[in-house]
């Protein structure tokens, strides 16, 4: 009868294995950061280390709300934290929320960060830097 009870509480966020039920949202949000392409080629930037959204703007060439919403969303899944500096919102990879995003990071480095795209990705990156210096968007 709990069961039935919890079920109804929550029914998206459950699944019935073996006749007990188990909660996966957060693993669900995790997993589905994988699900669209400009996530993967975030995180495969935030590899490199800290960066500030100009910096992904600047290297995806995609809009502010485009990449702002993408790294909400990477910040509410778990994998990535946010830090406002100033006007700046700076984010990094959360290595420690979770044990699965400490098992997947190195399979995100072997097969999206060794990609050609994510070269080209880093090339935009650092000339980027170079020419802002961080001061300005």
């Amino acid at each position: 009868w709990w069961q039935q009870e919890v079920l109804s509480q929550r029914p998206i966020d459950s699944i019935r294995l073996y006749g007990y039920v188990c909660f996966m949202e957060k693993e669900a949000k995790i997993f589905k950061a994988f699900a669209d392409e400009i996530r993967l080629s975030i995180l495969a930037l935030l590899l490199e280390g800290e960066l500030y959204v100009c910096e992904v703007i600047a290297v995806l060439e995609l809009p502010q709300s485009t990449v702002s919403r993408h790294l909400a969303y990477l910040r509410n899944s778990g994998w990535a934290l946010g830090r406002r500096q100033g006007i700046w919102m700076y984010y990094r990879l959360n290595k420690n929320e979770h044990e699965i995003i400490r098992e997947i990071l190195p399979i995100v480095e072997k097969y999206v960060a060794n990609t050609t795209d994510h070269g080209m990705a880093l090339e935009r990156l650092h000339k980027f830097q170079k020419k802002q210096n961080q001061q300005a968007c």
